[in-house]
């Protein structure tokens, strides 16, 4: 499987917080992620499936690991619960903290230009895409695989 044949997973924006999301993939700290429905539907895109294989990018494009997509779930952010919070692998310790930081993110101003909605606000209805993914793939410094597909 050819690394540029996959759809790009991009998480958080270029810069820091991405950087700090490839990582913790890598690691195998990060196991879940949280999107927003609206952003699928605004740009008429199915939502991913189970099984879904996606290059992950880090902040200068390169692709350094591929994921697995093993459960897909749409919640209402009320409800997304403390296992997919922790297992986002960003520190968070309990849900409330979680959201406070998604919120945080949602809520940015490069966000709401992708959504093209400078108002825009989440609350307890708003629909989340948990998902969850297993690491199939990284790419070494050298740009050599160190697991097999």
């Amino acid at each position: 499987m050819n690394l540029d044949d996959l759809p790009v997973a991009e998480f958080a924006f270029p810069g820091p917080l991405r950087d700090q999301l490839v990582a913790a993939i890598l690691s195998g700290a990060k196991t879940t992620t949280s999107a927003l429905v609206i952003g699928y539907e605004r740009e008429n895109e199915p939502l991913p499936a189970v099984g879904r294989r996606s290059a992950v990018v880090n902040s200068a494009g390169r692709r350094v690991a591929v994921i697995e997509l093993t459960e897909v779930r749409v919640v209402r952010l009320a409800d997304v619960d403390l296992r997919h919070a922790l297992d986002e692998g960003e520190g968070d310790q309990s849900v409330a903290q979680w959201r406070a930081n998604h919120e945080g993110f949602w809520h940015s101003a490069e966000v709401r230009a992708e959504l093209g909605d400078p108002g825009f606000t989440v609350d307890d209805d708003t629909l989340v895409l948990a998902q969850r993914f297993r690491l199939v793939h990284s790419v070494g410094e050298t740009g050599g695989p160190e697991n097999s597909l």
